[in-house]
Parts: C-alpha cells; structure tokens; sequence
C-alpha cells in the first residue's frame, strides 16, 4: 500500500525542533499541541485581515485570549507614582459606527486603552495613525476593556518588523491563527513560513485522487498549502480550506464506507420471526396500539434481524417517541428465534429502570420458570457492578445458562467474567460511550457478530447523520404515541422578576396537591458548607452589584470548558455567595425552608449516593411516595414517571439545547397537561438565553437539534462531552457542508468498488490513517 522510500507523510512528519529549534517547537508543542511540520501547517488561519481592516471590539470576551487588528490612536507615557519605572498607555481604535470627534477625543465604545509598563519599544514603535496585530487576555479596568502588556506587531509596509517577514507583501491578507498568550499570531505565520521553506514537496503523498481534486477545481497539494497561510486573495484562500474540507470529509467517509462492508462480511445468526411466539403474545397484552411509525422501524428490524449478516441500526427519535418498545419487540424477537438480547444502559439507575419497565411490560412472560410466571415465557436479569454477590452470581448463572432471554445492565455487561450463552443482539442506549476494545469484546461473546441497534433520543439532522453514523443504516421513529399531552415551557427569569421565586414553590406546591409529582432540577449537588445563605432572588442581587467580577468568570469557564481547569474554577466560583451554580443542596435547604413546600414528601437523587439508596429513592418516586425530587441530570435519559407532571430546570443557562430537551422528556409521558420552567439568573440579553429561548420555543426535537449545531457546534452535540468539548472534525462542518459531505460519499464507494485496500490509492489511506487517532477512533465507534 505504501510505496517504498516513502515516510508516512514525508517532510510533513519530521519534528518542530529540526525546523525550529528545541525552544520555540516546545512553546508549540504546549500552547496548541503542534509537534510536526504537517501539525502546523494544518493549523488554519482563524480568519484572514486586509490592511487598513479593523476587528470590532465587540467581539472580545473578557478574560479570554484575543488577537485583534486596530489603529493606534494616541500614545501617551509617564512616571508611574507608587513603584518606580513608566507605563505606556496606547490608545487603539476599530472605529465601529462612531464619529471622528469620538475617536479622536477618546470618548466612544470604539476605543480601548492598552497598558505597557516599562516598554520604551512600544513607545517608540507605535504611534497615531499606525496599523498593528495586537495579542493579549482581555480584561476590564474601570468598567472598560483592556489588555496589559499585550504582545504587538505593526502592519504598516514601512516598519520593518523581522516577525512578519512573512507578511512582507503588502497587498496580501494578513492570516489570523487560533493563538495563545505564550504563542501569538505572528509568531505562528513566522513559523509556518520557515516550515513551509524546508518541504519538499515530492515526499509528501497528496490523500486526495488526482481525478477528485480535478474535477472539482482545487489547487494541487503544495499550492493548497500555499494559499491556506500566504494566499494572495481571499478566494484563493477559500478556494485552498474547500480542498482541505473535501479531503478531511473524503477520509471520514472512505473511513465509514469501508467499515460498513467490513462489517457487512461478517456472519450473524439469523433471528427470524416465530410465529406465535413471545414477540406476538406481547403484542396482543399490549394497552395501546403501536404509531405507524413503531411499525414501520418495527418492520425494518425484523428484516434485517433476518439476515446472515449483522444488522448495524440507528434508532432515532425525539424524547418520548416510544423507541423503547420498538427496541424490546425486537429483543423479543431475537429470544423466539433461540438467541439472548443484551441492554446496554449508561448508568444503574436507568438500567434498573429498563429491568422493570421491561418486566412490568413483559408482565408473566418475564418470569419463566417461576410461580406466576408464563411457562413459555423468558427471563429478564438486570447485572450491575454495585449488585450483592450472591444476586451477581445468580444473574451470571442465568446469562451463562441461557435461562435469561434479556439482559439489561451497564459497563458489568462488558467485563470478562459475563459468558452469554449466545448473545444475538445487542442494543445500545445512546448515552453509553464504550471504544473499540468494548464493543469487540460484546462481538467476541459468541462465534458469531451479534446484531446491533443503537438507540438515541437526540435528533441528528441527515447530514450529521451521515457524516458520524455513516457506518449505520438510520431509522426515524416520527411522531408521539397517542395519549401523550404537549408539554407547556416558559422561561422564568429571576433576574427581571426576582418574585417569581416563590411563585415557583408554590407552583409545585399547587401540582403536589392534585396529586402530581414534580422534578427540581440543578446543575450541581454542591457541598453542606459552600451552600450560599440567601435565597435564589437574593443570590441575582449580588451577581447584579458585581458584574465585572461576573464577566470574568462567565468568559473563563466559556474559554475553559471542558478542561479541569474549567472544572476547578466553577468549583472555586461555588464557593462565593450568589456567584456559582444552583446545587441540589442548596435547592433542599430552599425546600426546607419554603412555607409553600411545608410537609410535602421530598427525596434527593444524584451520582454521591450510593446505587442502593438511588434504587430506592427512584422507586419511591415511581410508586408516587415521593412528591417533590431534587435532582441532577441522573434522571435526564430513560426515567419513565408518567404521573411527574411538572418539572423546574435551575440555572437552564448552564446546559445545552439537546440536554434541556431531553430533561423535559421526563414529564409529559402520562395523561395530564405537563408544564416546565427554566428559571435563569442571567440579565435579558445575555447570549446564555438564547438557548433556553429556543427550547422554550419549541417542542419539535429535529429544530432544537438543528439550533443546538448552529450554536454550539459538533464538538458539543457530536463529541463524547454533551456539555462542551472541541469537535472531532477539523474543517468540515456538518451543517455547512452538505455537498462537501454528499459528493465525498459517492467518491469514497467508488473508489473502494474498484480499489477496496485502496493499494492504488496509497495517499488517501495513509492520510486516514494518520486522521483515525484515538479520538477520532471513539467517534466513529461511539455506535
């Protein structure tokens, strides 16, 4: 496959520190994880500057690193008071929609201050009138944004400034990079430049089809890259990032294309339907009838259930559509044709609420073999980790002895000591992450590959579809069974109606006492001694008389997301009245205390506790004896409480779209008009709302998807973290790029129809497989 002579991607693998040096290849080696030529040159231009072409201030966020293009106003310095030296303060301007009288006065939202102490350079080097790249973190002082000491480098042509050697042509674009405090963007554009100086090109195998790349115009591989950091117009600057999109989504559907009739070489057991069998005796005990759609899916399962090869589904459907009893006629199924279905849930609640949903549903048919139970019947074991011995080894027994038709469990399905005694199909809930090792380890429980159906509740617009789960065939389930009553959802700010909070409890109050049940949901559980003493209306107070402080932490954990460091402040911020996130603890204090609430039968519910004392505390909610559930996103997937009617979300401006949505999904699963409230403490305006607007907005699970990549991106909606995350896609984008996506899937069957161990296609193959990194691993194996 690989031509001899040839290094996996020629010069673009040799190491920073042949190019650079040991030092500056550290720096880009810690700031933005570039080790080779090829990491760098990969790494894009964020956006692309003319000269003369100012960034608009008002796309600054505070205590966030920023690389912006601005004229210097006035220059101005002197002696500092309190310490010895001078400071600098240059005036700079983006000249946003103000008059010259503004700019010129220093009056105006158009203008920042930036501060230099002892930078007599600066002093020297900047003046009225000069175009500069300025770098630096974000801060206020006095209420107006700044930057103190920030990394600079003049535009104009005539200062000559040794690190923009690469920008020596005065009518080219200025790139602008991703870039860091330590590594700026100049510093990088100087970099590429004299990496770009040591390729040579004839090493480096180009991953795209000559014939491809032809027919759709694109530059060849070294021009591409050429006019990806030095382009001489912007179009041939978007010409170059087209090429790179094509290619990225070529090797992602090559990718897809390949594993997909991989797998379909494999051999499964058939499980064809069996007349009179448990699947159908299900169907005649069952109190409703089944949706069209049910049938349809239905239908599409019980074919491929029926093939020699292994079915490999997506089930998708919004939250309620009834994909747990599509799923379980299948697992029926596969139990009348001799075979066991295994239930993979993320957590032991969940997966204790499938075993009882499932045996409640199933009824005798679930108990074979035992006092009651329906002698033609089957067994539904759950197998958790936290079980008692001696109730693991009795499941063991029964999964190992084929006794148990179903099994449902979490992560303990996937470990060693669990033997099935032939697992034909396995169905997976779409929170549960498990990588390649783990789902082999299911394929090798028997001789033959199980069949694979993969569950999700967050609707996937098409494209997305085909660009994660492009591996899968895709189901819809459309619409809701009937019965089920629209959910009422408004938004509840504290801010602008701080005496709404007590209209809350006695709400829910007022839901209790008709016999309902009610969720309060946080974003945290919180500890007993960082429980702010105040009440939710009191704690807007003190974010209202502290903005500046309240700016900077929104921007840093917006900065910071994802990462521990992000972690770690939000647990700081929780530390200071008012300042951090509603937690499940202070929620029960607030119950405690509430006249309104007063009697009413309340539990908590979160991951601290242990599996035992979640059990129960679901089952006292489920059986009604709870009324009142403080909880967190514990019961976002899965949990089935028809009779829980009104649900309050604290805080909804800490979690996204599709987790909004899914945690409306737990009321509105009965007979009674359902209502939820996001209660905010953010100010009108503040982009946060925006998401909790939008879910208000709307109950269509496919717009809210839809809105939810438009705002956030596949990192967050496609990622292993729901919550926040960079996307494992480089370039490509999902929704922007359909005809990309569209025309690289055809291209990818046909190559492998004529060259299926892309032997003839050497460049392409090892551009995937340098692509296929762990990370992207996961993501193509996440089904």
């Amino acid at each position: 496959m690989r031509e001899p002579g040839h290094p996996h991607r020629g010069d673009l693998d040799r190491p920073l520190t042949q190019i650079l040096g040991a030092t500056q290849a550290k720096t880009m080696a810690d700031s933005m994880n570039l080790h080779t030529v090829g990491d760098l040159l990969d790494h894009v231009p964020r956006r692309l500057v003319q000269r003369g072409e100012l960034s608009s201030f008002d796309d600054l966020e505070l205590e966030a690193h920023a690389t912006l293009v601005a004229e210097v106003v006035s220059v101005t310095t002197r002696r500092m008071r309190n310490r010895k030296g001078s400071i600098t303060e240059v005036v700079i301007t983006d000249r946003s929609q103000h008059s010259e009288h503004q700019v010129i006065s220093g009056t105006g939202d158009d203008q920042m201050t930036l501060s230099f102490f002892n930078a007599y350079t600066a002093a020297r080097e900047l003046s009225s009138g000069v175009h500069a790249l300025f770098s630096g973190k974000v801060s206020l002082y006095k209420g107006k944004r700044t930057m103190t000491n920030p990394h600079y480098a003049p535009l104009d042509a005539e200062d000559d400034i040794g690190s923009l050697d690469v920008m020596a042509d005065a009518s080219s674009p200025i790139p602008v990079y991703p870039a860091t405090a330590k590594l700026t963007s100049d510093r990088i554009a100087a970099a590429v430049k004299a990496a770009f100086s040591e390729v040579t090109w004839s090493t480096v195998p180009d991953p795209l089809p000559p014939g491809v790349a032809d027919r759709h115009g694109y530059p060849d591989l070294p021009t591409a890259y050429r006019h990806l950091h030095r382009p001489p117009d912007e179009r041939s600057w978007y010409r170059a990032k087209a090429r790179f999109r094509h290619t990225e989504a070529l090797m992602l559907q090559t990718a897809l294309v390949r594993r997909r009739r991989a797998v379909n070489l494999r051999t499964a057991r058939p499980l064809p339907p069996t007349p009179q069998g448990i699947l159908d005796r299900f169907d005649q005990q069952l109190p409703f009838e089944l949706t069209p759609a049910q049938r349809s899916v239905g239908e599409q399962l019980t074919e491929d259930l029926s093939r020699e090869h292994p079915m490999n589904r997506l089930l998708q459907g919004d939250v309620g559509a009834g994909k747990t009893v599509v799923a379980l006629r299948a697992m029926l199924q596969a139990v009348d044709a001799g075979a066991q279905a295994a239930l993979l849930a993320p957590t032991e609640v969940l997966a204790a609420q499938h075993h009882a949903s499932i045996q409640a549903a199933l009824g005798p048919l679930a108990q074979a073999g035992t006092l009651g139970g329906d002698p033609e019947g089957t067994r539904v074991v759950l197998l958790t980790g936290s079980m008692p011995q001696s109730a693991r080894k009795r499941a063991l027994l029964e999964i190992a002895s084929g006794q148990a038709g179903i099994v449902v469990g979490t992560h303990a399905l996937l470990s060693e000591t669990v033997q099935f005694f032939e697992l034909g199909l396995v169905v997976v809930d779409e929170q549960h992450r498990f990588g390649v090792e783990q789902r082999d380890r299911l394929r090798d429980a028997g001789e033959l590959s199980p069949h694979l159906l993969v569950m999700t509740a967050t609707p996937i617009p098409r494209t997305v579809a085909m660009t994660v789960f492009g591996d899968l065939d895709v189901s819809v389930l459309e619409g809701l069974p009937g019965g089920r009553r629209p959910i009422t959802t408004h938004v509840v700010g504290l801010f602008e109606h701080p005496r709404w909070e007590a209209r809350i409890f006695q709400r829910a109050r007022e839901e209790i006492e008709a016999g309902r049940q009610v969720y309060f949901v946080a974003p945290k559980i919180g500890e007993d001694d960082a429980v702010p003493q105040m009440t939710l209306a009191e704690s807007v107070k003190v974010l209202a008389a502290a903005p500046e402080l309240r700016a900077r932490r929104d921007s840093a954990k917006r900065s910071a997301a994802g990462t521990a460091k992000s972690r770690a402040g939000s647990e700081a911020a929780a530390q200071e009245p008012g300042e951090g996130m509603i937690s499940t603890r202070w929620l029960e204090e607030l119950v405690e205390a509430s006249p309104a609430l007063a009697g009413v039968s309340t539990a908590a519910l979160h991951g601290r506790l242990e599996a035992p004392e979640k059990t129960a505390t679901m089952e006292g909610f489920a059986a009604g004896e709870i009324g009142l559930l403080v909880c967190t996103t514990v019961v976002e997937v899965g949990v089935d409480v028809p009779n829980a009617t009104f649900m309050v979300v604290f805080d909804a401006d800490r979690f996204g779209i599709s987790q909004l949505h899914q945690l409306r999904g737990r009321i509105g699963r009965g007979e009674h008009a359902s209502t939820c409230l996001l209660v905010t403490r953010r100010e009108p305006g503040h982009p946060s709302r925006d998401r909790i607007d939008a879910v208000a907005a709307t109950t269509d699970g496919f717009e809210l998807a839809q809105a939810d990549l438009t705002l956030r991106r596949e990192g967050d909606i496609l990622g292993d973290a729901q919550s926040g995350g960079r996307s494992t896609l480089r370039l490509l984008r999902a929704l922007d790029d359909v005809k990309i996506i569209e025309s690289a899937r055809q291209e990818a069957m046909e190559i492998l129809d004529v060259d299926p161990t892309l032997e003839r296609h050497w460049g392409l193959a090892l551009a995937i497989e340098a692509y296929l990194d762990e990370d992207t691993e996961k993501y193509l194996e996440r089904g």
